[in-house]
């Protein structure tokens, strides 16, 4: 649970000092995909509940190597998306990837330019702290706007996941500053 300190910003997105954002918050995927858009689905839900100051969220769609200059600004990134791991649909994995080597195989259909994406800000001096949200799942469905029943009732403990972790962040930020 987010500690009642936290102040959650709805709507616009928040920015720190300068006007940039200390985190990023970058929800990725392809909404008519059914599974393969959690990413935007969780977005949409932090939208609705808000991120707390610092944090700026972004809609990626399946934007690969357009999303460059925005990585590239921020300090860290926080990336939720789809994966086909093997693991049970709706299994939620958080990890910190410390190069362009250790991120997961197996991202959802966008895999190629999210990797490249990567390697291109490294590539340019400009590879951000990275912290990775994925939700597991087994199958995507073409033309459907729906999640399946696991991987919808993971949404809510990812927004939780994210919103705390973007605090975190965004507070090590001003300490920083």
């Amino acid at each position: 649970m987010i500690s009642p300190d936290v102040e959650l910003v709805s709507g616009t997105p928040a920015y720190g000092a300068g006007g940039d954002p200390a985190v990023l918050v970058i929800g990725v995927g392809n909404l008519l995909m059914g599974d393969e858009g959690v990413g935007i689905h969780i977005l949409r839900a932090l939208e609705r509940e808000g991120i707390c100051q610092g944090a700026r969220l972004l809609d990626g769609g399946t934007g690969g190597i357009n999303l460059l200059e925005c990585i590239a600004l921020a300090p860290a990134v926080v990336m939720i998306d789809a994966t086909r791991d093997g693991k049970p649909a709706g299994t939620i994995t958080e990890l910190q990837p410390d190069c362009v080597a250790d991120l997961p195989r197996g991202l959802s259909a966008h895999d190629f330019g999210l990797r490249d994406l990567f390697a291109a800000a490294a590539l340019l001096g400009q590879f951000p702290e990275i912290h990775l949200f994925t939700v597991s799942v087994e199958t995507v469905q073409p033309m459907c706007l729906d999640l399946s029943p696991s991987v919808g009732a993971a949404v809510p403990a990812v927004v939780h996941g994210v919103q705390s972790l973007a605090y975190r962040l965004a507070v090590g930020s001003q300490a920083r500053a």
